[in-house]
């Protein structure tokens, strides 16, 4: 599998890559020795285990600076990683080649907004269908149009494929628990809104959108349908609470184990929603 980085930079870009490419550089720093984000990526991983085998070819969306792609290319699965940002692409493919996994993982730069021009680009040289997808920690929350996206998605993969979609809660409970207890009501309630809700990260402002899974699966229907739900972070808090919960290491461990138990029963109330769906035969 290869795939050329992308070159496009600078205004062009939607906002929220923009502002995600400001931090690149320090995003391991930042977010890598949090506890309570590698609990909820344990979480996730736990499920791209379970959907994706040793052999697959699967494509990653908002992929970052490679960290899911990387712990996948090392259980013998092939990932595309894609990434709107040209810094987070320049890194991962960096960290991949210190990996030597450069046979494993190819890495491109794609803007989610212009999924259809790379589907012509990937069928128009013939390449075969893929055997999965996965965009993990709500990058398609940063995307307004849902339904190009699973247009774009069910014309690279094969019927019966799998596509692991990782988004926002909409009623996280310990993020609401946590700005509550902050004396911030606005904040602890900001992910009931419907459209467009304003975000900002390294001084760059961008729009955020919290759909529920039910407006999902209708956007990606007639192609996909759900087939699981799981809650990230339902007992686990949200990073929002870092660094203070690191410091209880116990805690989180016990917190984590909950988490496993209640990750269905209790989905709806987790700071970030799973979601499996898979492609159905619906042609496009």
């Amino acid at each position: 599998m290869s795939a050329p980085i992308g070159l496009r930079t600078g205004t062009s870009l939607p906002p929220a890559v923009q502002a995600f490419g400001q931090v690149a550089a320090t995003f391991d720093e930042r977010f890598g020795g949090w506890l309570s984000v590698a609990a909820q990526r344990r979480a996730v991983r736990r499920q791209l285990e379970r959907a994706f085998r040793r052999g697959d070819s699967v494509l990653e969306l908002g992929g970052g600076t490679g960290e899911d792609a990387l712990y996948l290319a090392q259980r013998g699965v092939r990932v595309l990683l894609t990434d709107g940002s040209p810094d987070m692409v320049f890194r991962a493919a960096e960290k991949v080649r210190r990996a030597g996994l450069a046979g494993a993982i190819a890495t491109r730069q794609l803007v989610l907004e212009e999924l259809d021009a790379f589907v012509d680009e990937w069928t128009g040289a013939g390449r075969p269908c893929l055997d999965g997808a996965f965009s993990n920690f709500a990058a398609l929350n940063c995307v307004a149009d849902l339904a190009s996206v699973a247009r774009g998605l069910a014309a690279l993969l094969r019927p019966g494929a799998p596509a692991v979609l990782v988004v926002f809660g909409t009623f996280p409970a310990g993020e609401i628990l946590l700005h509550l207890l902050k004396g911030d009501p606005a904040t602890a309630f900001r992910r009931l809104a419907r459209g467009d809700v304003p975000a900002r990260l390294a001084g760059r402002g961008f729009t955020v959108r919290y759909p529920g899974s039910r407006t999902i699966a209708a956007a990606f229907a007639p192609y996909f349908r759900l087939v699981r739900r799981r809650g990230i972070g339902i007992f686990v808090p949200p990073s929002a609470a870092e660094p203070t919960v690191s410091r209880w290491p116990g805690l989180l461990h016990l917190l984590e184990r909950l988490d496993r138990v209640a990750a269905a029963p209790l989905a709806l109330l987790g700071d970030h929603l799973l979601l499996q769906f898979a492609r159905t035969e619906a042609p496009i």
